[in-house]
């Protein structure tokens, strides 16, 4: 009796998440992308397009495939229950992607900074510091 209204709910809550989600990634993404490459705008920016589209396209992939319900659902109870259960999960899946993406990024700005070649320090050095060696105790006349 229902079931029209969850698909409805289901596809406006998951889809509006998920816009919300890829404009928070690409706004804030960027700053990090830049820093990764150096300043390179242009590849940061082509990197950062393509990852949102491959973020849409995977997560609205994943909405239409979990769409179907199995059941009918017969009460406003069970409406409620069951769009809750559908965006809990992608919520989930959001999330999982989303650290998968700060760990590929990760990596990506290490590697970028591993390969920069190291500085000199900032001043250079004037002296050594040389350790000095405890020396046991004398013995002396008792």
């Amino acid at each position: 009796m229902y079931i029209l209204h969850t698909y409805l709910l289901y596809l406006a809550i998951s889809i509006g998440i998920t816009v919300w989600v890829a404009r928070t990634l690409h706004k804030n993404g960027r700053t990090f992308l830049l820093d990764a490459f150096h300043g390179n705008e242009g590849l940061a920016d082509s990197v950062n397009h393509l990852l949102v589209v491959g973020f849409y396209l995977l997560n609205l992939g994943w909405i239409i495939f979990t769409l179907r319900t199995p059941g009918d659902v017969e009460t406003w109870r069970s409406l409620i229950e069951l769009v809750s259960d559908k965006v809990g999960f992608v919520l989930i899946v959001l999330g999982v992607m989303h650290f998968g993406n700060i760990l590929v990024f990760s990596r990506m700005r290490r590697r970028a900074l591993d390969r920069l070649p190291s500085a000199p320090p900032p001043i250079p050095p004037t002296a050594y510091w040389q350790p000095q060696v405890p020396q046991p105790p004398q013995a002396g006349p008792r």
